[in-house]
């Protein structure tokens, strides 16, 4: 039992929350409190109800059973106005989600004080408000110039803007959904510095993450969810990260081992391409994939990969330069060809690029070979053929939906994910483009991933893994390039990296990618 002592340094209480949609439980009778000045890391698989117990706590959702209750600023614990986002706000519960939530033409400052004043008054408040953040940013060391515009910021900058907008508004709580998923390793660490300054002036911190060691690096008391329900809940101290893995999906999870290929002839290559303009355009890049090899490229977003891989995948033509496949140069490219061609990518943003929301599994499953005889026959689709090549997918991809029948925009993050690599792998292609292959995915899921991604290498594919993840960048990759504000460096032996030099490559220092 919590005593009166430990009772009036507690924030924030999630007393038996429950939620159901239809027949699924999402969250059943959850309990949770969060102390001042305490880091909670919050852990569980993918569709294991974090986002869902989040978003009743900011008033997004509203819980079928149970109580939101927050520490009004004295001694005892207030229900919490359930469904209603300005509620929470004025309780002191400020939110930072995974992708920012900022105007990019406006200023850093503008961003800061939209919503905190009525439109007519926020030219008189500006001085006062940039003395308020000037001061703040000197207390914490969140330092961000307050009249940039957002899209000229890095995203390090970006996620300072939204902690700001949070402390601007005294926030007493802060939430933080995969704060890291973007930085890189020198700006994480950056980050749970400015989060421990925090806290130690009183701040609760309640982060999402599946960086286990950021997790055990930094928090001081650890909460898993496992099928909508809490199974445990510790102190960091008590835990590993095997431990943590193995109370977040029930089962001991074998950790991803490469071991060393035989890199074939060059398969895919590119020479001197540039495409795109503005930040995100590239310059003159050559890149040359073996067959047999797993080829990383590192960056921190925004610098080309989104780019570099439209113009791989074929959804963006290059300005110049040419593209080869197996020594024959690929002209007047198009999504269509290249998959024709034996090139099958798995996009960055799975939601809005990888599925049809609308349609169902079976359809998504369906959708790159819709044309091919196995699913259609004198222009008729066969729906029974595609439904049983789909039960045998769900199968060997485990898949969890209700039937092949099911909507897929109701599968959680991993699963959709799953109907991304039936679809891309199955066929067997020469070369595969992951993009962000395991970005917001639980261990569980990560180690599939990554295992789908070997397989193809071993029997002789290329794979181009662009990720923000150096730790999966280093466990999988054979050699690793660093894209740097549209510029590719040379790709060179993983065995002879670190995290510290690819991460100040990234932001720019160091290497000839720098220059």
């Amino acid at each position: 039992m919590t005593g009166p002592a430990e009772e009036a340094d507690i924030v924030l209480r999630l007393d038996g929350i429950t939620k159901r949609f239809g027949a699924l439980t999402a969250n059943g009778d959850v309990s949770l409190d969060l102390s001042r000045g305490e880091i909670l890391a919050l852990l569980g698989e993918n569709g294991a109800g974090k986002t869902t117990l989040m978003n009743i706590l900011f008033g997004h959702y509203v819980a079928d059973e149970g109580r939101v209750l927050v520490n009004g600023g004295g001694d005892a614990l207030v229900e919490l106005e359930p469904g209603s986002p300005h509620a929470a706000l004025e309780a002191g519960i400020g939110m930072v989600h995974q992708h920012f939530t900022l105007a990019e033409n406006l200023s850093a400052l503008d961003n800061i004080l939209l919503g905190t004043e009525r439109l007519a008054a926020l030219a008189s408040s500006r001085a006062p408000a940039r003395r308020k953040l000037e001061e703040l940013m000197a207390r914490s060391g969140l330092t961000v110039s307050l009249d940039t515009r957002i899209s000229q910021l890095s995203v390090g900058e970006k996620q300072r803007v939204e902690i700001l907008k949070a402390l601007y508004r005294d926030a007493r709580v802060l939430v933080l959904d995969e704060p890291t998923a973007v930085l890189t390793p020198q700006e994480s660490e950056t980050l749970f510095e400015t989060l421990k300054k925090l806290a130690g002036d009183g701040l609760g911190i309640i982060f999402i993450s599946h960086k286990l060691a950021e997790v055990i690096a930094s928090s001081h008391r650890v909460a898993v969810l496992r099928g909508g329900r809490k199974v445990a809940d510790l102190a960091t101290a008590e835990c590993d990260q095997r431990k943590l893995a193995e109370l977040m999906v029930g089962h001991e999870i074998v950790e991803t081992v490469r071991t060393p290929g035989s890199p074939g002839a060059s398969l895919f290559v590119l020479k001197n391409v540039s495409a795109g303009d503005g930040r995100d355009a590239l310059h003159s890049v050559d890149l040359d994939l073996k067959s047999g090899e797993i080829l990383g490229i590192a960056g921190v977003s925004g610098n080309g990969q989104t780019t570099l891989a439209r113009v791989i995948s074929g959804l963006g033509a290059p300005t110049s330069g040419t593209a080869e496949l197996e020594g024959t140069a690929l002209r007047h490219t198009s999504a269509r060809t290249m998959i024709d061609n034996g090139l099958a990518r798995i996009p960055e943003d799975r939601h809005h690029d990888g599925i049809v929301g609308a349609m169902n599994v079976t359809e998504n499953l369906a959708i790159e070979t819709i044309r091919k005889p196995e699913n259609q026959r004198f222009g008729l689709l066969r729906f029974a053929a595609m439904r049983e090549k789909a039960r045998q997918l769900i199968k060997a991809y485990d898949i969890r939906c209700q039937s092949e029948d099911s909507p897929a925009r109701l599968l959680s993050g991993g699963n959709i994910q799953k109907i991304v690599l039936a679809r891309t792998l199955e066929a067997e292609p020469k070369v595969v483009l992951a993009a962000q292959p395991s970005r917001g995915l639980d261990v569980g899921a990560t180690y599939d991933v990554h295992q789908r991604l070997l397989a193809a290498r071993a029997r002789g594919a290329g794979v181009i893994l662009i990720s923000e993840d150096l730790d999966e960048l280093m466990r999988l990759s054979d050699r690793i390039a660093v894209i740097h504000r549209g510029h590719l460096s040379a790709a060179e032996p993983t065995e002879s990296l670190d995290r510290g030099t690819l991460g100040l490559r990234m932001a720019g220092h160091g290497g000839e990618e720098a220059a």
